[in-house]
């Protein structure tokens, strides 16, 4: 009997398929597209399962698939069959639940395969050993531009920053007032000119959370201020793309830094590329960061034609400009994650601006 999964699920376990099918995969250059010149051989993928850890190991003509309760083999172009009857399924259903094609629930069920998308506690999809079968395996994300893909930072009220409102004192009345406008996409950015309208400045004062404000501080003293730029820009501009914001930022220089640190060292397109790379390599807005990287060695995007590429912590260079060009910011929920409205502390009224940011679909 046909089940259905969203596509994400689906495009989880269409890559782990297709490395099984290749037994290698291909780089990916920093505009997301695949190095034709260069690919790493992949010997083995381990993955978690209902009843423990697999390991499939890529033979001439099969799979080998170790486990705690198993051990037995299938013939590689099975997987590679399997892999594109998914792709095809994902690519033309209109829906984000897509049920199984013909043939791929029975091949599932040889293969002993019930968890569409891996169990793990350390982020990880499934791990890769290239080269050699005794490698150490690798921790990958998957990232399918065929479906919603989860953001790179996704904090909630964790990830918020303070901007208080200075200049003239609003009455509460005025603030209501405020507050009151009307739900829409744009919400945020009229109440921040509406503000500005009633005489009133949003001036970046903290991190709403203490443990956010220290990781942002890791990666700069000056970041949290950079970052509240960023997304105030984002609300009132309209403009989302992270190298794009960045673009803007250089020209505002809301650190007020020397020009030659901004256009000869690139201080401001280091300091995003460095917060980029520790996102994916393990930072959290909850979670106290010292710079150690997690388990997490990479990503593995799926483009749009169902290829498969690979971004590694060892070609860093390579790694920090993709997720550059290809990051933006999202806007998250205004009332899941509490930003967005006037709010009184201390005396003092505050307005919270919420940083979530994702990769690009396209």
């Amino acid at each position: 009997m046909a089940f259905e999964a969203t596509k994400r699920e689906w495009s989880e376990l269409y890559a782990f398929f297709r490395l099984l099918a290749d037994g290698k995969v291909a780089l990916g250059t920093p505009d997301a597209k695949k190095d034709e010149t260069r690919y790493w051989p992949v010997a083995m993928v381990q993955r978690e399962e209902h009843d423990g850890t697999r390991r499939y190991y890529i033979e001439k003509e099969e799979i080998h698939i170790v486990g705690e309760n198993m051990n037995k083999r299938m013939p590689r172009e099975d997987f590679a069959t399997v892999a594109g009857l998914i792709l095809s399924a994902v690519k033309s259903s209109p829906k984000d639940d897509v049920t199984s094609p013909d043939g791929v629930e029975e091949f599932l069920d040889e293969a002993a395969i019930f968890d569409l998308e891996a169990k793990t506690d350390d982020r990880t999809d499934f791990s890769v050993a290239f080269w050699h079968p005794d490698a150490p395996p690798t921790g990958f994300n998957v990232r399918s531009r065929l479906s919603a893909m989860n953001p790179l930072l996704d904090g909630g009220r964790s990830a918020n920053l303070k901007l208080e409102q200075t200049g003239v004192k609003f009455a509460v009345p005025t603030v209501n007032k405020v507050n009151a406008l009307p739900e829409s996409p744009t919400e945020v950015a009229e109440r921040m000119m509406m503000i500005e309208r009633l005489g009133g400045v949003l001036k970046y004062s903290d991190v709403a959370d203490r443990v956010f404000r220290c990781n942002l501080l890791m990666i700069d003293l000056h970041f949290p201020r950079m970052l509240a730029e960023m997304v105030r820009m984002m609300h009132l501009d309209g403009i989302t793309r992270i190298n794009e914001l960045t673009e803007r930022i250089k020209e505002t220089n809301p650190l007020k830094i020397k020009e030659e640190l901004i256009n000869k060292h690139g201080f401001y397109e280091f300091k995003m590329k460095q917060f980029l790379l520790a996102l994916v390599f393990g930072m959290r807005p909850a979670k106290i960061y010292n710079g150690a990287d997690s388990v997490v060695e990479g990503i593995l995007l799926i483009d749009g034609s169902g290829e498969v590429v690979c971004y590694h912590k060892s070609e860093r260079e390579t790694f920090a400009d993709f997720l550059f060009q290809n990051t933006r910011l999202e806007k998250g929920s205004v009332d899941k994650d509490k930003y967005g409205f006037l709010e009184r502390e201390n005396g003092v009224y505050y307005f919270k601006l919420n940083v979530k940011i994702g990769l690009i679909k396209r």
